[in-house]
């Protein structure tokens, strides 16, 4: 024993530091939250006190509203706070003074701006869509009081953009003072994880060793990595310069993983589809090349992750990309001879060394994207870099009926309780109103919004309860502000607690903001027993009838926003085929447009799926069909355009490739098994005239750059062909239904 134990010692003292460690970087956070949140919201109140403002509660229920755990959030929450509250507040001024003495009118002009709001904080994104609400809700919560007292109107206005001027104020002074919480930090993990986590990926399906579940669960982690990644990069450009200067970098690689993450899954695809049509011979012809990426991705035999030795990756990558055409020239030559050797037919030869030019058209075009983005991550190892210039940005995709249907839905429960309260003439029925605004413009933003409203119902019932206990229990024994911060501390404490658990969140939410509410003392408290019980019969009402509108009113988890959503999806491969290029980036534009509103379209879907596996994969397939098959098509109409001169073979064969883009966008549009035969039908016509052109412009002698060019709009086309005949694709549903349209022969993968 006594030898062991001066051993036994040391090794105990590491393990300690390192589960302290540990809990630091989990759940110490957590507590450091709740702390900082408790400390914003009594500094506020006791702000709002001193200034003798009417009601301070107003103040700290703001910290509540806008307290995040890392600063930049906050700080763009506050942002879009204020400038919601301003313009709440001229507009609530400007209809108090036409409607003043029309309570009717008043309250159906103020419910359908709150339904405006509420349709716009649905059809935008992360915290601009919050400045929607806030401008809705600041217009109830001041107009409705005050239309009352018209009189008083302007000055109850300004006093509480004051209160919640305080409260932004609190919260952005703790957040960024007391152990600040950088969202840029938290984005530099999540550049470095994505790029692992994408290199391991390309190593694990290049080497064959990734499973159809696996694919379909990584992308759908690539989707919600993409759409949270920007709702991050928008905050933190509120945090400091170096975020600010780095924006652009990091928009662009946002723009970049979507760009080489679809052209590797459609690389992926396309080889699984010549594998199981049993063209061995191109398989083996690739598969060195393959090979040769992985260890392009490494350092000294270490696997590269930081943005600094990234640049190693770079320069490796644009090595191997130069000299690649000439590569494959030889190694097609070589398989030319293999398939004489063979003595393979005129149309299978072919057909093998067009699914070579596919398949070598998509590895390249990886690469190049592949290099890109490797070059984007390592300029993120400087502050300042050329790459620095870019203009286009993540461009969600939000459905207009469902984001009317949002404000559509506020509108009527307002208009509702507003008639309700004033045939009542209820003395809380102004609460009831404006906590009603409040609580259908924040569950829109919810995937589940008739459970964020129950929840936060639930959550509001427990803090009446609560804050009965402290009104009428505790507060009447206590003196002073600091015995005030001690009795409110506790309860406080458990609300921000329920907040950082998702599964809890709406319960937190609610108990935070309406225990503020109820609880939170102003300058001249009055105990009234029955004035708190209406009050909290008000909140908990409103809430419970905005989970009823969610359930009854076009619930937004029914199958027609699924409908809708779908049908949006599927409508960014038509806007591919059909979209004019606009504005000076052109074709660069439309494919970020596209590409960004896919994957947007697709998380919004993943969301509504829920659990439903059948519904996600469902969802999953259309968007790989719509990424793979809109690319080429973009692809397509980038070598038409770059033709500007006057060209014989480009009038022999624009009419059959517009004709393919036509009826492929006709598909996507209202997909049947008519206009999938259709679609194969004259892609299948565009292939034969494009391979009838190439063999005239050989003939002829044609420059190398022309024949290429052929060569890359065939390979476009044949690859739109596989993918519409693709056996996991949505539309191998149509491949057995009977058409009027002949029909290529199942299996069938490249022009007979």
């Amino acid at each position: 024993m006594s030898a062991s134990s001066p051993t036994s010692t040391p090794a105990g003292g590491p393990r300690v530091f390192q589960a302290c460690a540990d809990w630091a970087r989990t759940d110490g956070l957590v507590w450091l939250y709740i702390l900082k949140a408790i400390a914003a919201a009594l500094l506020a109140l006791g702000v709002a006190m001193k200034l003798d403002l009417p009601s301070p509660r107003t103040a700290m229920t703001t910290v509540f509203i806008v307290m995040q755990p890392q600063s930049g959030p906050v700080f763009a929450k506050s942002f879009y706070r204020l400038c919601g509250t301003l313009v709440g507040l001229v507009v609530m001024l400007a209809l108090i003074g036409v409607f003043a003495q029309q309570p009717e009118l008043f309250i159906a002009t103020t419910s359908l701006w709150v339904g405006i709001c509420t349709a716009g904080a649905a059809r935008n994104r992360n915290f601009r869509s919050y400045g929607f609400v806030l401008a809705g809700y600041t217009a109830a919560l001041i107009g409705i009081p005050a239309s009352q007292h018209p009189d008083g109107a302007f000055m109850s206005a300004m006093t509480r953009v004051a209160e919640i001027s305080i409260g932004i104020l609190a919260s952005g002074f703790v957040s960024a003072v007391v152990f600040p919480q950088y969202t840029g930090e938290l984005l530099r993990a999540t550049v470095r994880q994505r790029f692992s986590s994408f290199v391991d990926y390309v190593s694990a399906a290049l080497g064959g060793r990734v499973e159809r579940p696996r694919i379909e669960a990584t992308n759908a982690r690539f989707v919600a990595d993409i759409v949270g990644f920007e709702a991050s990069r928008s905050t933190a450009v509120f945090e400091s310069p170096d975020a600010r200067m780095r924006a652009g970098r990091l928009a662009r690689l946002n723009t970049e993983f979507m760009t080489v993450s679809t052209r590797f899954h459609a690389l992926h695809q396309l080889m699984n589809r010549l594998r199981e049509s049993g063209s061995t011979v191109t398989v083996d012809a690739l598969e060195p090349y393959f090979r040769e990426i992985a260890p392009l991705f490494d350092k000294s035999g270490e696997p590269v992750l930081s943005a600094a030795d990234a640049v190693h990756v770079a320069a490796q990558l644009e090595n191997y990309r130069a000299t690649l055409p000439r590569r494959v020239r030889e190694t097609r030559v070589q398989l030319e001879a293999d398939l004489d050797q063979q003595g393979k037919n005129a149309d299978t030869r072919a057909a093998r060394l067009l699914d070579f030019d596919t398949a070598t058209e998509l590895f390249y075009r990886f690469v190049h994207e592949m290099n890109e983005y490797t070059a984007t991550y390592a300029s993120l190892a400087v502050d300042t870099h050329s790459r620095e210039k870019w203009v286009a940005r993540y461009e969600p995709k939000t459905n207009l009926v469902a984001a009317g249907v949002a404000g559509l839905r506020a509108a009527i429960v307002m208009g509702l309780l507003a008639t309700f309260w004033i045939a009542s003439a209820w003395p809380s029925g102004a609460n009831l109103v404006l906590t009603a605004a409040a609580t259908c413009a924040l569950a829109s933003a919810s995937p589940q919004p008739a459970r964020m409203s129950s929840q936060m119902a639930g959550g509001t019932m427990l803090a009446s309860v609560v804050g009965m206990f402290l009104t009428f229990g505790v507060f009447p024994h206590i003196d002073g502000f600091p015995m005030l911060c001690v009795a409110l501390a506790p309860a406080l404490a458990f609300g921000v607690f329920l907040t950082t658990r998702p599964a809890y969140m709406g319960y937190g939410m609610g108990y935070c903001i309406f225990l503020c509410f109820l609880v939170g003392p102003d300058n001249v408290v009055q105990y009234n027993p029955a004035g708190y019980m209406n009050d909290a019969l008000a909140l908990v009402m409103s809430m419970i009838v905005t989970a009823a509108a969610f359930v009854v009113l076009l619930p937004p988890s029914a199958p027609w926003l699924r409908k809708r959503l779908l049908a949006n999806l599927r409508g960014q491969a038509v806007h591919a085929c059909r979209s004019r290029w606009l504005g000076a980036r052109g074709l660069a534009g439309l494919r970020n447009r596209f590409e960004s509103g896919a994957r947007d379209l697709m998380f919004q879907l993943h969301a509504l799926a829920g659990n439903d596996a059948a519904l996600r994969q469902d969802t999953l397939r259309w968007m790989f069909a719509t990424l793979e098959i809109g690319n080429a098509a973009l692809d397509l109409r980038e070598e038409l355009a770059a033709v500007k001169e006057h060209a014989p073979w480009r009038d022999a064969a624009e009419g059959t490739l517009k004709a393919t883009l036509k009826t492929v966008s006709a598909l996507f549009e209202r997909p049947d098994a008519n206009r999938h035969a259709t679609a194969l039908a004259t892609t299948r016509a565009a292939i034969a005239a494009c391979q009838g052109v190439l063999e005239r412009i050989v003939q002829d002698n044609a420059p190398r750059e022309t024949r290429h060019r052929l060569q890359r709009i065939l390979s476009h086309l044949h690859f739109i062909r596989t993918a519409l005949i693709d056996p996991q694709s949505p539309f191998a549903a149509y491949l057995n239904q009977p058409t009027d349209q002949p029909r290529t022969p199942p299996g069938a993968n490249h022009a007979a």
